[in-house]
């Protein structure tokens, strides 16, 4: 079985497109860091707040990514097979925003729903 997933930076490379569909994209080179921070910069009163904030996210994405990696072959495999019919060995699982946070699974379009985002 094959399992691609990188949470966290699905994430930053929505932050990025984010930057860059208003006008103000980010300096190329930034560090993951540094494109965290200035997403939480946009409204936190503080970089002390914003760099919390960033560190925040970045730990509920990793621990997120862990837990399905913890319980792929027990429970979620399973499930996506059950609920899509899915019977590849091949799994790539995305952070995306979409009416919400979700994490999908592109080969079997397997949605996890995250509920709002605490942003």
């Amino acid at each position: 079985m094959k399992v691609e997933m990188d949470l966290y930076n699905d994430w930053i490379e929505t932050v990025k497109e984010i930057f860059r569909g208003s006008g103000a994209p980010l300096p190329q080179g930034w560090s993951a860091e540094e494109v965290g921070r200035e997403y939480y910069l946009q409204t936190s009163p503080s970089e002390e707040e914003a760099e919390e904030r960033r560190k925040a996210n970045e730990q509920r994405l990793t621990d997120m990514q862990r837990t399905l990696m913890d319980n792929m072959e027990t429970v979620v495999v399973p499930d996506i097979r059950e609920k899509t019919g899915y019977g590849g060995s091949h799994f790539r699982f995305r952070w995306i925003y979409s009416q919400g946070e979700h994490i999908v699974e592109e080969c079997s379009q397997y949605r996890i729903p995250l509920g709002p985002s605490p942003e």
